[in-house]
């Protein structure tokens, strides 16, 4: 159950994040939770190679899982920020 909740939240936040940047949040979102689940999976597959012990298993999901959500938000911190600003720049000479 905190596992829905904080991906969740965190869902929400890049699509904030995707929003500042002038992109689709719903295709953020769905990102995060692709990722998400993606690191989850990897984690398990890991954490069964190493050993046998469920609790490994699922402590080596989540964090592969949370791990996946800060390289996405990563790449999306990289991309420029949308500048709206076209209405300042009426008059104004182009720069070269």
């Amino acid at each position: 159950m905190l596992e829905i909740i904080l991906l969740v939240n965190l869902t929400k936040r890049i699509g904030f994040l995707a929003t500042s940047k002038g992109l689709k949040a719903g295709t953020w979102k769905l990102y995060t939770v692709l990722a998400w689940f993606a690191g989850e999976v990897i984690g398990a597959v890991v954490g069964g190679m190493l050993t046998d012990e469920p609790i490994v298993y699922y402590l080596l999901a989540i964090a592969c899982a949370v791990a996946s959500y800060f390289l996405l938000k990563a790449h999306l911190n990289k991309l420029p920020d949308q500048t709206d600003n076209w209405i300042d720049q009426i008059g104004k000479p182009e720069e070269v």
